[in-house]
């Protein structure tokens, strides 16, 4: 299988090493020729022009990392192509363009892949696990910080450039979309991009999460924490590898009204040392191989694009910038009609 990869730059040149190291790299895209002429050098493959891609017959999948804004045509003129598929997040900045693509896919009969990349992270793949077997108990509460110093978007606000990993995350432990989804935004550089925001889910069963994004944070924080109600879980993919993830047993106790708390120390959860993009990288290529879907298929990147719109739709501004904020549909894109997420579907 030949893939090619559209778009080289700051982490695409991380998908064109991956491809490589499978063997399946057959083409790279990107407009500066200083960076296609550096792949080459070292990864070796060929240069082409997008269309060039569509019509050669040799390539059969292709991957995606340009600007969130060119995500859908892009996408759509592969597909109709006949190409298999791999999109980084988002899928797409409207939730209409990420239906119509699911949709596309299906009937083209073509894997379509969402770079949701911590579903394929050893640590996450352990926590779900564990979640599953019943190791927290039932949730009742999830917590996200994904913070960091930059890098500052020019087209999606920070919303729409973090919010998929943590929700990929979230709505899979918990297999379900959620029945309420409110959401603040903070405006500090910019009068049109939130570049800080918090977004808190409740969800049919009862659990709750809490996310939040920011791009003006002094030091960088990938954390995923699941309250449960017979322990507590810790993934914390800042952290060494032997303690990226911990369970923590405490038990809480409640009688009448008294509460007791008994703390207890961490446990270390062994996980298996390896690199999450090759993973995720390698199962796209199985699943051309073998005709599967993804993990992070289409309609998984659907049920993310859905509560992606609705927190933007229903997103209440604090301005750190002195005049208002002009909401565009690029910066905040949402659906027509309010979803009120009538439908409760189980992942």
């Amino acid at each position: 299988m030949q893939l090619a990869v559209i778009g080289c730059g700051a982490w695409g040149k991380n998908l064109v090493r991956c491809f490589a190291q499978l063997g399946c790299l057959g083409a790279v895209v990107d407009r500066q020729s200083a960076t296609v002429e550096t792949l080459l050098h070292q990864y070796g493959s060929r240069a082409l022009s997008f269309e060039q891609v569509l019509a050669e017959p040799s390539i059969q999948a292709v991957a995606i990392s340009t600007q969130p804004s060119t995500h859908y045509d892009l996408a759509k003129r592969a597909l109709l192509a006949g190409k298999h598929l791999f999109v980084e997040k988002p899928l797409a900045l409207e939730l209409k363009h990420a239906e119509e693509l699911t949709d596309l896919a299906r009937r083209m009969d073509r894997r379509l892949m969402v770079g949701h990349i911590l579903q394929y992270h050893p640590a996450f793949s352990r926590l779900q696990s564990l979640v599953a077997s019943g190791a927290v108990g039932r949730i009742l509460r999830l917590h996200a910080n994904r913070m960091n110093l930059g890098a500052i978007r020019s087209e999606e606000d920070v919303l729409w450039c973090l919010g998929p990993h943590d929700l990929s995350m979230i709505l899979t432990l918990v297999r379900a979309e959620p029945s309420e989804v409110y959401c603040i935004g903070g405006y500090h550089l910019r009068k049109t991009i939130a570049d800080a925001v918090t977004v808190h889910l409740v969800f049919p069963a009862g659990e709750q999460a809490q996310i939040n994004l920011s791009w003006l944070h002094p030091v960088k924080e990938h954390r995923l924490t699941v309250i449960g109600s017979e322990a507590m879980m810790v993934l914390d993919d800042g952290a060494p590898w032997e303690r990226k993830l911990l369970l923590y047993p405490h038990i809480v106790n409640v009688a009448g009204r008294t509460t007791t708390t008994i703390r207890a120390e961490p446990i270390t959860v062994a996980i298996e040392q390896d690199e999450p993009l090759k993973l995720e990288c390698q199962h796209f290529v199985d699943c051309i191989a073998h005709g599967r879907d993804p993990i992070t298929n289409g309609d998984e990147g659907l049920r993310v694009t859905r509560v992606l719109a609705e927190a933007s739709m229903r997103m209440s501004p604090i301005h750190g910038c002195p005049a208002s904020p002009v909401r565009t549909k690029a910066v905040h894109p949402a659906p027509k009609a309010r979803r009120q997420y009538a439908r409760r579907d189980s992942l």
